[in-house]
């Protein structure tokens, strides 16, 4: 094993210990939850927030102090339906799916498997999430279809 492997093989479970880290976090609902949830996102996160404002929707990116960027898009009711997310570490993804955390939790331990590149994929009536990731490649998509607003392809979000 070369020094390469054998440091990818250290840092990966230093990696999943600072995930289980934030599964400990306390968590404000951010999918499905309202504008102020992207806001209590962005101080948990420690990052920029960015608004705009689209035809469908609001999207707010905040960026991490570790390169990551989130996006969270909010509809004109005012619920955040999808978060996106890419860059060099996860995001807390307790903080950021709020309610939808345990069906993606449920799910990951089903879909573990030995190696550095991990993927999940969730499809359920309330819940749908792509990721995929290894050391220092992150990203992702979570959306609640019952909250994706009228003209808005969730395939669009990035």
């Amino acid at each position: 094993m070369n020094y390469r492997s054998m440091h990818a093989a250290l840092s990966l479970p230093a990696l999943i210990a600072v995930a289980f880290a934030w599964v400990a976090a306390p968590a404000a609902a951010s999918l499905g939850g309202d504008v102020t949830s992207v806001s209590d996102d962005s101080v948990q996160f420690r990052g920029q927030l960015v608004s705009t404002g689209m035809l469908h929707y609001d999207r707010h990116d905040i960026t991490t102090a570790s390169g990551t960027v989130v996006h969270e898009y909010l509809s004109p009711g005012g619920k955040v339906f999808a978060v996106t997310w890419k860059g060099p570490m996860p995001p807390d993804l307790r903080q950021l799916f709020g309610p939808y955390f345990e069906p993606f939790r449920s799910a990951a331990a089903a879909q573990s498997r030995p190696g550095g590149h991990r993927q999940v994929s969730i499809v359920q009536s309330d819940f749908v999430l792509q990721a995929a990731g290894h050391m220092r490649a992150f990203q992702g998509k979570a959306y609640v279809p019952s909250l994706v607003p009228s003209g808005v392809s969730v395939a669009e979000l990035q």
